[in-house]
């Protein structure tokens, strides 16, 4: 692949798509006063990730491949996109937790306790440390999965 100019470019709208979504989800209130939804209404993003994956995939196909892409291709381009989320993906947590939603772990702590969990636990898995290594793994993880399916159905000879 001669560039990774595209790859970089949906790593950001990613990030940026990521971001709205926090601002999404602080305005329903699922980061405070219907912070029990939030572990269901979250994984709605889960399609906005796919489409982002696909209208990468699609460009680099389209544009930068002259309309061919193998799945070696297209899974690498996803791979790459993934790197550069998972890169920015700290970036994404500290904006996320100090700017658009910075009651979200208190709230979240509170509200496990109130389901009989440990407070000892819930400040472990809430706070931003935890929130930083979660995003870049599951970036990477989610990235690389959701990239070997898209490359399989956008694949062009």
């Amino acid at each position: 692949m001669k560039t990774i100019k595209t790859e970089i470019k949906w790593g950001v709208i990613f990030t940026l798509a990521a971001l709205l979504w926090m601002v999404l989800e602080k305005s329903l209130g699922w980061h405070d006063e219907h912070i029990a939804k939030y572990p269901l209404y979250t994984n709605v993003f889960a399609v906005v990730a796919i489409l982002i994956f696909v209208f990468a995939l699609k460009e680099k196909r389209d544009k930068d491949l002259n309309g061919k892409m193998s799945w070696v291709k297209g899974f690498i381009t996803g791979v790459i996109i993934s790197l550069f989320v998972a890169l920015l993906s700290p970036l994404a947590q500290y904006l996320t937790h100090n700017y658009i939603s910075p009651e979200y772990f208190n709230n979240a702590i509170a509200h496990g306790i109130s389901l009989g969990n440990n407070k000892v636990d819930m400040e472990a898995y809430f706070n931003f440390n935890n929130y930083v290594v979660m995003s870049v793994i599951s970036a990477l993880a989610m990235g690389i999965l959701t990239s070997a399916i898209v490359a399989f159905f956008l694949k062009k000879k």
